[in-house]
């Protein structure tokens, strides 16, 4: 049992045989399997049945032929035996009436019926009987009794004696027609006495064509090479039968056309239907699955069921699109306000700078500005960014930060110099590109006010990754410098490089800062 379960689930598994064909190709299988061995049984059956019926006929058949052919043996041979006698008498004495007698007594009950005999000498004179038509054939001296068939007439039979005589018998077809006749009247026989090539028929079936089944047997006579053949109609192919015949088949054919057509019809085109109606759904949608008319009751339920499923997801979907809009405009006022908030701050730090006592006090609001400018460019670059769903460009952060940087440099202004590739990253990277480049900056106007200075950000050798690098003059390493990062820049600047997973390096020969960046693409 396990074996066949087994069996079975390899069949009708996802990668099984069956799986592979179509649902039609699957219920002809099935009801083939399940049907057809009943249907070649029913078959087996009635042809059994046939031959049942044959076999009967045959041995029917057989014990008329047999009863047929021992009754007209005997009479020719018996007769044959008689002139044998007769012949063998005359030619001891010609004169022997006698003898003639007996021979003519035992044709006398046959005369009626047109049976004759004639002996005759080697002179041909007839000593015995009387000559007779149709004329004898030749005799055969390689046997006893010869033979021959006058077509449509009767049976002649010859013998000769050694003294020279000759004698010869006429058997007329009716009489050997009553003679083969078989003692039953139930069935209707056809009979032919057959020599070589040659026959006379003694009866025949009424009625009967070439398209009728026939037994046929074939039995010796033992005389002169005769033999009777007997026939009998067999059991006819009839309607009855060729109905019993393909009616188990018709019935196969006809379950598997009705089992098919009622599956096609009831799941298998509703089904597709269904599916076709599934496979064209849009979120936000309603289904209209079209299957409200169809007859298959569970498939009109399947339907219902995805009409509502469909019309509870589009009411989800409007509620979260009317969510989103009221989220986007919430967004949009919070990131208003914050930039209101980032340019109040900006303006009181100006005005304050305006005020200032002393130049020292202006450089540090100026300094202050920067910042806070450099945090305002990149909220504006965020809020885009969002707007889009896409990632910050730097090349337009750094661009518009190295434009505030200059305004707000002291007198003579500072030369930035830009060479950035657009690349995109998230907001945390861009705060911390935006907040280390003006920290740099500032490092480098601390030590020399004039100097000019130089941003690229070009790819890194790993995928995913640029290398920020900043170089200045006023950057090379010096006595000034080392103070400066000592006490207000290297510890703002080693946090930032923190933030940024990445390790600052310093070359203090040629003045540069590199550090690489997470990437999330290029614009």
């Amino acid at each position: 049992m396990a074996t066949t379960a087994e069996a079975e689930r390899d069949v009708f598994a996802p990668n099984g045989a069956l799986s592979r064909l179509p649902t039609g190709a699957k219920l002809f299988l099935i009801l083939s399997a399940a049907l057809l061995p009943l249907a070649v049984i029913a078959i087996i059956a009635t042809l059994q049945n046939s031959r049942v019926a044959d076999a009967e006929t045959r041995a029917r058949l057989r014990v008329a032929a047999e009863e047929s052919a021992r009754a007209i043996a005997i009479e020719l041979v018996g007769d044959m035996n008689a002139l044998r006698a007769t012949t063998g008498a005359l030619a001891t004495d010609p004169a022997d009436a006698p003898s003639c007698a007996r021979a003519e007594g035992v044709f006398a009950s046959r005369a009626d019926a047109g049976a004759r005999f004639v002996i005759t000498d080697r002179a041909g004179r007839v000593l015995c009987g009387a000559p007779f038509r149709p004329s004898p054939p030749p005799l055969d001296t390689d046997q006893p009794i010869a033979g021959t068939i006058a077509a449509g007439q009767g049976l002649v039979l010859s013998l000769t004696h050694s003294g020279g005589l000759t004698a010869r018998a006429f058997f007329p077809r009716d009489f050997l027609a009553r003679l083969g006749a078989p003692s039953t009247r139930a069935t209707v026989y056809s009979q032919s006495l057959m020599l070589g090539q040659e026959s006379l028929a003694l009866a025949a079936i009424p009625d009967a064509t070439p398209l009728d089944r026939m037994e046929t047997m074939r039995v010796e006579l033992g005389v002169a090479d005769l033999s009777l053949r007997t026939s009998v109609r067999a059991a006819p192919i009839t309607s009855s039968f060729v109905v019993a015949m393909l009616l188990p088949l018709l019935m196969w054919a006809a379950a598997v056309g009705i089992g098919w057509f009622v599956v096609d019809r009831l799941l298998i085109r509703p089904l597709r239907q269904l599916r076709t109606s599934v496979s064209g759904y849009q979120p936000g949608e309603v289904l209209e699955t079209g299957t409200r008319t169809l007859p298959a009751q569970e498939i009109r339920e399947l339907g219902d069921t995805f009409r509502a499923i469909t019309r509870t997801v589009a009411l989800h979907e409007a509620g979260l699109a009317e969510g989103l809009v009221r989220q986007t405009k919430l967004t949009r006022e919070v990131h208003h306000r914050v930039k209101n908030n980032l340019q109040v701050i900006s303006s009181l730090i100006n005005f304050h700078a305006r005020g200032a006592p002393t130049p020292e006090a202006s450089a540090a609001y100026a300094s202050i500005q920067r910042r806070v400018d450099a945090l305002a460019v990149v909220h504006r670059n965020h809020f885009a960014e969002m707007e889009e769903n896409r990632g910050l460009g730097l090349r337009s952060v750094l661009g518009e930060l190295a434009s505030n940087i200059r305004a707000t440099a002291p007198d003579g202004g500072i030369g930035i110099v830009l060479d950035v590739d657009n690349y995109l990253v998230n907001q945390d990277v861009a705060v911390a590109v935006a907040f280390i480049v003006t920290e740099t900056v500032e490092l480098a106007m601390s030590v020399d006010p004039a100097a000019r200075i130089r941003v690229s950000l070009k790819p890194a050798e790993a995928e995913g990754r640029a290398t920020l690098r900043i170089v200045s003059r006023a950057l090379v390493d010096s006595d000034e410098l080392r103070d400066l990062l000592k006490t207000r820049y290297g510890r703002v600047m080693e946090g930032l490089a923190r933030q940024l997973r990445a390790q600052l390096h310093h070359d203090p020969l040629t003045g540069a800062y590199e550090i690489g960046i997470a990437v999330t693409g290029r614009d």
